[in-house]
């Protein structure tokens, strides 16, 4: 999936026909699916994160002999420029998914990880696209194949660690969600992989905060304070709490 700001020009044009528009934050798009062009395809395949292009694409890599009438006459040579914001490579996480649970266990841990952590990072683009409940999902999908997989007990660490990540992300962003329960409940998991995780220590105390669980949540802060004496987050939300 990529992220893209794109504007298309005929040759003897300064406006274009098409163009994703002043949006901040262009939503994720695959090639192929959502982006067809051919051309562009091509074109995005050379570039890097954070690069600028300008591309001239003759009929054959853009609209054809037809074109797209009314707005695309026939044989027509466009301009596009595009600045390629976002790059996230999804193959490999949804052929995983196409297969059956039993295809799934009998891949290497190490390809697991890759997979989940893929998920993952998507949940962490579209969190900070404050897309919280598709974030959600894509989390939610990453915990799925690592809950899922038979490891044996020489990588159970590795796999703790990848699960801890995740559980973390589904704390806060039930949060974001205002479902402080479900909140509380996968940071109260992310504590039983690491009982001393400050992060998890503080997701659980905000949760019980919004439940009006007072003494609760004041347990949780002060021990995520004990582990991080210095961190204004958690300094904030105790004086929250008083």
């Amino acid at each position: 999936g990529c992220s893209v700001k794109y504007s298309g020009y005929f040759e003897d044009s300064d406006e274009p026909f098409c163009t994703s528009g002043n949006r901040q934050f262009p939503k994720l798009m695959k090639l192929g699916q959502d982006i067809t062009l051919w051309g562009l395809e091509i074109g995005l395949l050379t570039m890097k994160k954070g690069e600028a292009a300008r591309f001239v694409f003759t009929p054959k890599y853009a609209y054809g002999q037809w074109g797209c009438e009314p707005l695309i006459p026939p044989d027509t040579t466009v301009l596009f420029e595009v600045e390629l914001l976002d790059f996230l490579d999804s193959a490999e996480s949804d052929s995983f998914f196409e297969l059956t649970p039993e295809r799934r266990s009998l891949f290497p841990l190490q390809k697991v990880l890759e997979v989940a952590e893929t998920e993952r990072r998507f949940g962490n683009y579209l969190y900070y696209k404050e897309n919280f409940k598709a974030a959600r999902d894509r989390y939610k999908r990453a915990f799925s194949i690592l809950g899922c997989y038979p490891c044996r007990e020489a990588e159970q660490a590795q796999l703790n660690a990848s699960k801890l990540l995740v559980l973390l992300n589904l704390s806060l962003i039930y949060l974001k969600l205002e479902r402080p329960t479900r909140a509380l409940a996968y940071g109260g998991k992310a504590l039983e992989i690491d009982q001393r995780n400050a992060k998890a220590l503080f997701r659980c105390g905000q949760a019980c905060l919004c439940m009006n669980q007072y003494e609760k949540s004041l347990d949780f802060l002060c021990r995520a304070q004990q582990v991080e004496p210095f961190n204004q987050d958690i300094s904030n939300e105790l004086k929250k709490l008083a």
